[in-house]
């Protein structure tokens, strides 16, 4: 194949799923979630990691790498502009960084805010990706940029991919 036919390679996601929430949540929804999400920002082939894990775990990393003794929904943690990533990657691909979502904590938002399970993991994980591509909000013109984006991308996979009840089964 010709140089200017190739094929762009996909963005590699790695999944790890604590056992406990193995039942709930699947790696291949996961990536399907995040290659869309990806694909939205026009993202090349790029490595995400993306961990689904306990409250205390992810209270346990907000502590230790951001100095925050509290619970949180979803740590981004980037690697973009590092030098050289802590492991081997093939040269075409690059590592975004690695997103930490605390399940329960998920599932708590999803029924205050009275929407399915589904919808606010895949809420969390564009917003971490959103995180690792260099969106923040930290001030409100930043903050308004950012939900915006995420509503966009979110309205995006639901188009996709169908509703949100019918993803987790689909792929």
């Amino acid at each position: 194949m010709a140089p200017s036919q190739r094929a762009v390679a996909a963005p590699r996601i790695d999944v790890r799923i604590a056992p406990a929430f193995r039942a709930s949540v699947r790696a291949a929804w996961l990536r399907a979630v995040a290659r869309r999400a990806l694909a939205a920002e026009d993202v090349g082939p790029v490595q995400v990691g993306v961990v689904v894990s306990d409250d205390e775990t992810v209270r346990e990393l907000n502590q230790r790498f951001l100095g925050l003794d509290e619970p949180t929904d979803v740590l981004s943690f980037s690697l973009a502009g590092q030098d050289e990533a802590p492991f081997a990657l093939p040269p075409e691909e690059a590592s975004l960084g690695e997103i930490v979502i605390a399940y329960p904590t998920a599932v708590r938002q999803a029924d205050e805010a009275g929407r399915i399970v589904d919808a606010e993991v895949a809420h969390l994980l564009v917003h971490g990706l959103l995180h690792l591509l260099g969106y923040d909000h930290q001030g409100p013109q930043d903050e308004r940029a950012m939900r915006g984006r995420e509503e966009e991308i979110l309205a995006g996979l639901s188009n996709s991919i169908g509703p949100f009840e019918r993803l987790h089964g689909s792929l």
